[in-house]
């Protein structure tokens, strides 16, 4: 199969290496990823930055943890400051839906635990460091879209889920 026929996935930014945390850090690269993007299958985005936050930026949370509520009006996704930017986190998760359907995308690999990306576990909104149960504002969307959703700590699964 040539890359142009092969399935797409969309790729938090940050897992490829790219400086967009909210620390101006990234995340790593997997060997995995960078076989993928060397395939020309990996569409990278980071919801954060693709909503308009800069990097580096203050560390933002989910009171609660739960990135549905937030697409649904009912919780705001809120900096270590105070300041909603459920706004911005709301904008990066609908861009990552347009490049979803605009790609035939039906895998994603996002950042494990963030507010935007977690896809199992995020911070409780105390900037504790506690996790809970819960997926991030992009995660949630694009599951509601039917995409199958993974962290970089699912690479196996997500394989197999390409493959199937």
């Amino acid at each position: 199969m040539n890359p142009s026929e092969q399935s797409k996935v969309l790729v938090s930014a940050c897992l490829l290496g790219q400086r967009v945390r909210y620390d101006g850090r990234d995340s790593g690269h997997p060997d995995l990823l960078r076989r993928w993007q060397a395939e020309g299958r990996v569409v990278p985005l980071c919801p954060e930055v693709a909503g308009g936050l800069p990097t580096p930026r203050p560390p933002a949370e989910i009171p609660g943890g739960q990135g549905g509520p937030v697409l649904d009006g009912e919780a705001q996704v809120l900096t270590v400051l105070g300041e909603d930017v459920s706004e911005a986190f709301l904008k990066g998760a609908h861009q990552a839906l347009a490049l979803v359907r605009r790609h035939g995308i039906r895998v994603a690999v996002l950042k494990s635990g963030s507010p935007s990306c977690g896809n199992l576990l995020t911070y409780d909104g105390s900037f504790s460091g506690t996790k809970v149960p819960g997926e991030g504002v992009t995660a949630a969307l694009l599951r509601r879209e039917g995409v199958k959703v993974f962290s970089e700590l699912q690479l196996v699964q997500a394989q197999a889920c390409l493959e199937a």
